[in-house]
């Protein structure tokens, strides 16, 4: 990775924030440690108030390597366990990974060294989802075609280029405590909004294709909407928060709920002609579901239309629902985190 191998590559700090992840935290600390890397890491794992094995996962890492250690997140809250994570770590480079997504075994080493060569204050990669069963694997397949999830490159891919976003990150220490760290107000989109406001201070986002974490997808459909309807609702929060951060792609899934739900009263009502609008959002969904599911089995392509269906018309939904409080909360409450106490 240096031109200079007497030279030692940065420290880093991996971030986790983790509530019952006992299926797949193992397995996500046991890749950060298994990297390809010659600095110095340490892991801080940022624990809510998990129901399940978590915990007990957690404490059997930190015995395992000293490398890893734990502090609490009383509320559960993501950007409550990203902040708290990030202030008890020391190392200029700061990680973020999920508890349930598995860095590629040369993740850190390729993304300090497209810090150092981009000059960026944040650099991500591609959201691999990988599924475990036939549901997840069309879940998978959906969130990673572009009629699932539009262009987005950080899902489908694409050329090295600067970035609205990225999945995850891999940040300069000095970016996020300008930016006092995540908005613990925003329940989801809380990466969003802190890469807005990063560009905004005139900071560069990076995408880079070479930067791959394997994310494992929800396992029901009702998991599923939950996600993407919180997606929606939070993504909406943002676009009143910032003005100007909201643009097209983002408002194809709250059309097209109109749209189908308009079609159906006046088809119920007016005339059936107008379910040519829903009979055509199916249409489209079966078509684009027969290339995204290609290498898959029958069982899993069968099931990729009800993923689409789900993460469309939930996220869609969620954007329209969202209220205006939860902006004016967020307007009102917004203070500078303390990530470091110098």
């Amino acid at each position: 990775m240096n031109a200079n191998p007497d030279v030692q590559p940065s420290a880093v700090s991996v971030i986790m924030p983790v509530l019952n992840e006992e299926r797949h935290l193992h397995g996500a600390v046991r890749a950060i440690l298994a990297q390809e890397y010659a600095g110095e890491m340490e892991v801080v794992i940022a624990l809510g108030p998990s129901t399940d094995r978590t915990d007990e996962i957690a404490a059997q890492l930190v015995a395992e390597d000293s490398r890893v250690v734990t502090v609490p997140n009383p509320t559960g809250r993501t950007p409550a366990a990203l902040n708290a994570a990030i202030k008890a770590s020391r190392h200029p480079i700061v990680v973020r990974v999920d508890g349930h997504g598995i860095l590629s075994p040369n993740y850190i080493a390729t993304a300090v060294r497209l810090l150092e060569e981009t000059g960026a204050q944040n650099v991500g990669g591609i959201m691999h989802a990988e599924g475990e069963n036939d549901w997840e694997h069309a879940v998978a397949a959906a969130m990673t075609s572009k009629i699932g999830v539009g262009n987005a490159a950080f899902h489908t891919g694409g050329a090295a280029q600067q970035a609205e976003t990225v999945y995850l990150g891999v940040f300069r220490r000095e970016a996020l405590e300008q930016q006092g760290g995540y908005n613990e107000e925003f329940i989801r989109a809380q990466d969003w909004e802190l890469n807005f406001r990063i560009r905004e201070a005139g900071g560069l986002i990076w995408f880079s294709p070479e930067l791959k974490v394997s994310y494992r997808p929800r396992p029901s459909v009702k998991a599923l909407a939950k996600q993407y309807k919180d997606y929606g609702r939070w993504r909406h929060v943002v676009a009143r928060y910032h003005s100007g951060s909201i643009n097209l792609r983002y408002l194809a899934p709250p059309t097209a709920v109109c749209a189908i739900a308009a079609g159906l009263v006046a088809g119920a009502l007016v005339t059936p002609w107008a379910l040519v609008i829903p009979g055509g959002y199916l249409a489209a969904i079966v078509a684009g579901s027969v290339p995204a599911g290609k290498g898959l089995p029958l069982k899993a392509r069968l099931q990729i239309p009800v993923a689409l269906a789900t993460m469309h018309m939930s996220w869609g939904y969620g954007f329209l629902t969202s209220p205006r409080a939860l902006a004016r909360k967020v307007i009102a409450s917004r203070r500078p985190a303390v990530l470091s106490e110098s």
